[in-house]
């Protein structure tokens, strides 16, 4: 009989967060000693676009996802600062003064402002050096590969400034890797994944040290990066399409193509790629809620900031009449992951304060505890949790770190897109 085979019961014991065993019960007492031992490493933040307009991270806010007492009260280890740059600066030939400006509000309105709190890291080594400090290690990735304005020397540049990944497109389709966000725009230019120069910003990657962030890109785009790039790749904020049929969550066959290069997803928080209910009652599917959104897109072409700022507003962080994500559908997604190629291949990535509506439960980053219960709750481990809170993360950037030391193959110097 099963039950008088002890290897049979730590095999069932093992995958009981795979087989959706009833929930356990936690105590607060487990949940805290848990969380506190834990090294949290989240990969994508937006709160830089909320300082480069003044913002104090410093005090308490009454709204938004992320400021430091609550960064604080969420156990937060290490957090990757978005260089966001939205796709209206290609219109004004300023994506690179653009990502300037972002680097300058980490380092000096962050790391600057608060130095006995955060401190800049630019390795997996920083890291845990900063973390053992008890500060928040501060890292950079740029989003938007429009920001290198199609130049390896600016790419190279803002490595050296302490950007350590790169995602090789926003929503919009670059000149020389192709986005999710506009994939069934008639109107742009495709490339059917990475141009040449496309594949020569990924080498340079792998050379510099930089990890290949794939959130936002096409599904080709993906695949191509995949084939290419000599280290792992990694998604900084992406969630699975299996549970939430949207172009920017990545299908199961890029999540195990993703494991087999040794790579990491990092969970999205938004609600809207969690939930297959909300991205169904989502603005981008209500007529009305697409011409209030043209509207804001008009009233603010020259802002991105505001326009941002207006969109969460619009689509409603709050509003009684928009349904949002649980915990229990932040959950899924992991647990979708985990059943598919294992927990070495799970992250975090909650695109704080770069979402309008995030899941009841998960309200802000001092709410991390809240996970950790649920996944304890569901059957994981200490180990696994570790794993996913940033261990899996850490070892990417290791590997990234290896393959730039053992001198991975670099294009050529200073080459530009069709030069």
């Amino acid at each position: 009989m099963i039950l008088g085979n002890r290897r049979s019961v730590l095999c069932l014991i093992a995958l009981l967060p795979l087989l959706g065993a009833a929930q356990r019960k936690v105590s607060d007492a487990e949940v805290q000693r848990v969380h506190r031992s834990m090294l949290i490493v989240d990969t994508h933040s937006d709160t830089t676009s909320k300082t480069v307009r003044g913002f104090d991270i410093g005090k308490p806010a009454a709204d938004g996802h992320m400021d430091l007492p609550r960064m604080k009260a969420g156990g937060l280890g290490a957090q990757f600062w978005a260089v966001y740059v939205a796709g209206s600066y290609v219109r004004e030939n300023r994506s690179a003064n653009r990502a300037m400006e972002m680097i300058d509000t980490v380092r000096h309105d962050i790391i600057g402002r608060y130095p006995d709190s955060f401190e800049l890291a630019l390795t997996a080594a920083d890291i845990e050096r900063i973390h053992k400090k008890g500060k928040i290690a501060s890292l950079m990735g740029i989003e938007g590969g429009h920001a290198i304005e199609d130049s390896l020397r600016l790419l190279r540049d803002f490595q050296r400034l302490g950007i350590r990944y790169m995602t090789l497109t926003h929503s919009n389709t670059n000149n020389w890797a192709d986005s999710s966000g506009d994939v069934n725009n008639a109107s742009v230019k495709h490339h059917n994944g990475l141009t040449d120069f496309g594949k020569e910003v990924v080498r340079e990657m792998n050379r510099l040290g930089m990890m290949v962030d794939i959130a936002h890109v096409s599904d080709k785009t993906f695949f191509d990066a995949v084939e290419v790039s000599q280290a792992p790749i990694f998604s900084s904020h992406s969630s699975c399409r299996a549970l939430c049929n949207v172009p920017r969550n990545m299908t199961d066959e890029m999540i195990k193509a993703l494991a087999k290069n040794g790579g990491v997803m990092q969970v999205n928080f938004s609600s809207g790629f969690l939930s297959q209910k909300v991205a169904d009652a989502s603005g981008a599917r209500d007529p009305a809620m697409r011409a209030k959104l043209e509207e804001l897109q008009r009233l603010y072409a020259n802002d991105p900031d505001k326009l941002r700022e207006e969109r969460t507003k619009l689509f409603g962080a709050g509003r009684a009449d928009r349904p949002k994500a649980t915990l229990d559908d932040l959950v899924a997604h992991i647990d979708h992951v985990v059943k598919l190629v294992g927990v070495d291949y799970v992250g975090l990535g909650s695109d704080f304060d770069g979402v309008a509506s995030v899941p009841e439960g998960m309200e802000d980053v001092s709410k991390l505890p809240n996970l950790t219960r649920a996944l304890l709750e569901r059957g994981y481990s200490a180990a696994d949790i570790r794993k996913i809170y940033g261990g899996n993360l850490l070892r990417v950037m290791r590997q990234v770190e290896k393959v730039s030391a053992a001198g991975a193959r670099s294009p050529a110097t200073g080459k530009s897109a069709g030069k």
